[in-house]
């Protein structure tokens, strides 16, 4: 049975929005190695619509290499309760009120495993649902004391970590869901 694994970028006190403006200046060459063979050991990707409407707009555009041939190719899956159709390749609507029976049919599939890129709605959803299996959370050396948090209020979990490594200032956390 394939993993849903939710791989997101977060700053020390726990703030996920944004990445991009906080992110990119600590991500070095061994940061990058390991992103790209995490890519590409995953069968699918799947994101929330806010997640997912933004990498949409970015991704197709953007010139080619390995990486972005692999995210471009792959399918992609995004839970929406306000678009039924994407234009970018490769990608499946998945009603939200679906959300459980089809990431359980999803699991179930052969392949590699699933990929949650960003957290929020869908990961909370996920895991109330018992179906989220690990957590690669990406700590940045960044405090923004503003944001969307990480976990939502009243959310609770028991975790095991798995892995903890460091990327020069980034540390990869990697926890189970037990």
């Amino acid at each position: 049975m394939r993993k849903i694994i939710a791989s997101t970028f977060s700053t020390l006190d726990g703030f996920i929005d944004e990445p991009h403006t906080w992110s990119m200046e600590h991500n070095n060459d061994e940061w990058a190695a390991y992103s790209s063979g995490q890519l590409s050991e995953a069968g699918a990707l799947l994101m929330g619509r806010v997640t997912f409407e933004g990498m949409a707009q970015t991704w197709p555009a953007m010139p080619s290499n390995p990486f972005v041939d692999k995210i471009n190719s792959m399918p992609k899956y995004t839970v929406s309760s306000t678009i039924d159709k994407s234009d970018w390749a490769n990608s499946t609507v998945i009603p939200a009120a679906d959300l459980v029976p089809a990431i359980t049919k999803l699991k179930e599939e052969p392949g590699g495993d699933i990929i949650v890129w960003g957290c929020g709605r869908l990961t909370d959803a996920l895991l109330e649902a018992g179906l989220m299996d690990e957590y690669r959370i990406w700590v940045y050396p960044v405090v923004r004391g503003h944001g969307q948090r990480f976990w939502s209020e009243g959310l609770s979990a028991k975790l095991s970590l798995t892995e903890a490594r460091t990327f020069g200032q980034v540390v990869l956390l990697d926890y189970r869901t037990t």
